[in-house]
Protein backbone atom coordinates (compact mmCIF):
# COMPACT_ATOMS: atom_id res chain seq x y z
CA UNK A 1 0.00 0.00 0.00
CA UNK A 2 1.14 3.49 -0.73
CA UNK A 3 1.58 6.16 1.93
CA UNK A 4 0.14 8.72 -0.45
CA UNK A 5 -3.62 9.26 -0.41
CA UNK A 6 -5.59 8.19 -3.45
CA UNK A 7 -7.02 10.92 -5.63
CA UNK A 8 -10.40 12.22 -4.45
CA UNK A 9 -12.08 10.84 -7.56
CA UNK A 10 -11.07 7.27 -6.61
CA UNK A 11 -12.79 7.32 -3.21
CA UNK A 12 -16.38 7.65 -2.15
CA UNK A 13 -16.81 9.63 1.05
CA UNK A 14 -18.65 7.99 3.93
CA UNK A 15 -21.27 9.72 5.98
CA UNK A 16 -20.36 10.63 9.56
CA UNK A 17 -22.40 7.80 11.10
CA UNK A 18 -20.98 5.24 8.69
CA UNK A 19 -17.43 6.46 9.29
CA UNK A 20 -17.99 6.21 13.05
CA UNK A 21 -19.32 2.66 12.64
CA UNK A 22 -16.27 1.67 10.58
CA UNK A 23 -13.94 3.18 13.20
CA UNK A 24 -15.78 1.32 15.98
CA UNK A 25 -15.47 -1.95 14.04
CA UNK A 26 -11.75 -1.30 13.54
CA UNK A 27 -11.33 -0.67 17.28
CA UNK A 28 -13.15 -3.92 18.17
CA UNK A 29 -11.08 -5.85 15.63
CA UNK A 30 -7.87 -4.32 16.99
CA UNK A 31 -8.87 -5.22 20.56
CA UNK A 32 -9.66 -8.80 19.53
CA UNK A 33 -6.30 -9.10 17.75
CA UNK A 34 -4.49 -7.72 20.82
CA UNK A 35 -6.24 -10.25 23.06
CA UNK A 36 -5.37 -13.10 20.68
CA UNK A 37 -1.74 -11.95 20.52
CA UNK A 38 -1.58 -11.85 24.32
CA UNK A 39 -2.80 -15.45 24.52
CA UNK A 40 -0.19 -16.56 21.99
CA UNK A 41 2.55 -14.69 23.87
CA UNK A 42 1.46 -16.37 27.11
CA UNK A 43 1.61 -19.79 25.45
CA UNK A 44 5.06 -19.00 24.04
CA UNK A 45 6.29 -17.91 27.48
CA UNK A 46 4.61 -20.48 29.72
CA UNK A 47 3.73 -23.36 27.39
CA UNK A 48 0.34 -24.92 26.79
CA UNK A 49 -2.10 -25.21 29.70
CA UNK A 50 -2.85 -28.65 31.09
CA UNK A 51 -5.82 -30.51 29.65
CA UNK A 52 -7.56 -30.37 33.04
CA UNK A 53 -7.49 -26.55 32.93
CA UNK A 54 -9.08 -26.35 29.47
CA UNK A 55 -12.74 -26.28 28.43
CA UNK A 56 -13.66 -29.01 25.90
CA UNK A 57 -14.52 -27.58 22.49
CA UNK A 58 -17.93 -29.29 22.60
CA UNK A 59 -18.91 -27.19 25.64
CA UNK A 60 -17.68 -24.03 23.95
CA UNK A 61 -19.65 -24.90 20.81
CA UNK A 62 -22.86 -25.57 22.73
CA UNK A 63 -22.51 -22.32 24.70
CA UNK A 64 -22.00 -20.35 21.48
CA UNK A 65 -24.98 -22.04 19.81
CA UNK A 66 -27.12 -21.20 22.85
CA UNK A 67 -26.01 -17.53 22.65
CA UNK A 68 -26.85 -17.41 18.95
CA UNK A 69 -30.24 -19.04 19.51
CA UNK A 70 -31.05 -16.49 22.23
CA UNK A 71 -30.28 -13.63 19.81
CA UNK A 72 -32.49 -15.05 17.07
CA UNK A 73 -36.11 -13.92 17.17
CA UNK A 74 -38.62 -16.68 17.83
CA UNK A 75 -40.70 -17.87 14.89
CA UNK A 76 -44.37 -18.45 15.63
Amino acid sequence: MSDQPAPDTARQKLGPRTADAVRAHAARTRADADQYAAVLEDIATNGLPSVEDCTPWEELREAQLARLAAQRPAVA
